[in-house]
């Protein structure tokens, strides 16, 4: 089987491997990928540096050649490259070859981003004067990205960071390096020179570490728990270091009486359960007014039972395992916390058995279930959502917003005064009105609020935030 080798200084590298399993079948071995520690963090650091003198004063066609080409493959290779990610991660094929896409698009839009790299000149109130504002590369950039999305996530870090001429150390999610390794290796033949990109896989506990330890990385962005993000957090602060965090969410979908039940129901169910539920972005909390509280359930309970989990990759299936072992034990905890609680099960939880050895979980609905409920207060991140019942789009609102998370939030009615007001009053990063609370485009900002992120926006023009800081230089001609 192939050794798939760190990428450091323009060179493969690396000769400990582990093998990467397919959640749905255990059977199956994606490949063996590196296991970096902390000199090949030190060693990916020093090529960065010295790669940074170069391509921070790079052309902007130069990065936009790279990128474009990087784009380009991506999407000639949609299918090749969705079914890898589908089969190390679990998501169906028609799931991943989505997501694949998404990062072709992600790469396209900032090449073209190079190309409009501009600053700003004014006035000062100094006569004869001219002050010019302008945007510059941030420097050696530590991107640390999650296994949910494991090829759309380091696009959207990694194609930015390139963009406004950063340099990067780049370790992804050590249940997902497949799709990571693709993507290095895409940009290595769209030309990007040795030193600009470097892929160290590996543990957190050891990768990730030694990455917040080193002195050399001027920002680090990450993707994952708050937990984790915290940890993250703490030593960027003592360093003065640039940080971005996005990380969990316990995101609501408020339903009322006069929405209409088929689309809602289909938000629900597209929310909480597809991708496994493995989206920070998923409806875990369905808040439903009385009026419709039973027709929901029912409608949403008849929903479910139609839908078909197996393999990622038999045609058909509608949801794929849960990522590992241990991802499956926590769903698995948090199902049996819900009943503890006094939450009603009304449908699912229950491991299925399939022709292939995996982790193939059914879809779980509660009902019964209060705001106050740990189900109802923690993420869970796996195909589990709660209904809470409430008496008009007051209460609504007012359970949406009592969460420590801030991410997403939707509604479905069809009352323009309570689509705006609850857009304008909830308290998340963003707001869907008739739509599922995951799914969001490519070009937009990306983020949320309270516990759900830290710093700048991603995605879109609003990743430069991030990416760049700001210069302002007097000039008396």
């Amino acid at each position: 089987m192939t050794l798939h080798q760190n990428f450091i200084n323009g060179d493969w590298t690396g000769t400990e491997a582990v093998p990467n399993f397919n959640p749905s079948d255990t059977n199956d071995i994606v490949g063996e990928f590196a296991r970096g520690d902390a000199n090949d963090v030190a060693n990916a650091v020093t090529a960065a540096r010295q790669a940074f003198v170069k391509w921070a004063h790079s052309g902007p066609m130069e990065r936009h050649a790279v990128l474009r080409k990087a784009s380009d493959e991506i999407l000639t290779r949609k299918e090749e490259l969705g079914r890898l990610l589908a089969r190390e991660e679990g998501k169906t094929l028609a799931e991943g070859i989505g997501e694949t896409v998404r990062a072709g698009q992600v790469f396209d839009f900032f090449a073209g981003e190079a190309l409009r790299l501009a600053g700003e000149t004014v006035p000062s109130i100094r006569p004869g004067i001219e002050v010019d504002i302008t945007r510059e590369p941030v420097g050696v950039v530590g991107i640390i990205t999650p296994w949910n999305f494991p090829i759309a996530i380091p696009a959207w870090k990694i194609a930015p960071a390139l963009c406004y001429g950063n340099t990067v150390v780049f370790k992804p999610a050590d249940l997902t390096p497949g799709c990571a390794w693709a993507i290095v290796d895409i940009l290595k033949r769209a030309g990007l020179p040795g030193g600009v990109l470097n892929l160290v896989m590996g543990k957190g506990s050891v990768v990730g570490q030694a990455m917040l330890d080193h002195s050399g990385i001027d920002a680090i962005t990450f993707t994952g728990s708050v937990a984790t993000g915290k940890r993250v957090a703490a030593p960027c602060a003592e360093q003065m270091r640039k940080v971005q965090l996005e990380m969990g969410g316990k995101n609501p979908l408020v339903v009322l009486d006069d929405a209409d039940l088929d689309t809602a129901v289909e938000c629900a169910v597209n929310g909480a359960f597809f991708s496994t539920g493995q989206r920070c972005t998923a409806s875990s909390r369905l808040i439903v007014t009385d009026g419709i509280h039973d027709h929901f359930v029912k409608s949403v309970t008849t929903r479910m039972k139609a839908l078909v989990v197996d393999n990622a990759l038999k045609e058909g299936t509608h949801i794929g395992p849960v990522v590992d072992q241990n991802q499956f034990e926590q769903d698995e905890k948090y199902i049996a916390i819900g009943r503890d609680e006094g939450a009603h099960l009304a449908f699912g939880g229950e491991r299925l058995n399939r022709e292939t050895p995996g982790f193939f979980l059914q879809p779980a609905l509660f009902t019964e279930a209060t705001n106050e409920m740990r189900i109802s207060r923690e993420e869970i991140f796996g195909p589990v959502a709660s209904v809470i019942r409430v008496g008009d789009y007051e209460e609504a609102l007012a359970v949406a917003n009592d969460t420590p998370f801030g991410l997403s939030a939707g509604i479905c009615t069809q009352s323009l005064k309570h689509a705006s007001h609850f857009k304008r009053n909830s308290e998340a990063g963003m707001v869907m009105v008739n739509l599922p609370t995951a799914g969001v485009d490519f070009h937009v900002p990306f983020g949320g609020r309270k516990g759900s992120s830290y710093g700048p926006r991603e995605q879109g023009r609003y990743a430069r935030e991030f990416y760049t800081t700001v210069k302002t230089a007097y000039i008396q001609p």
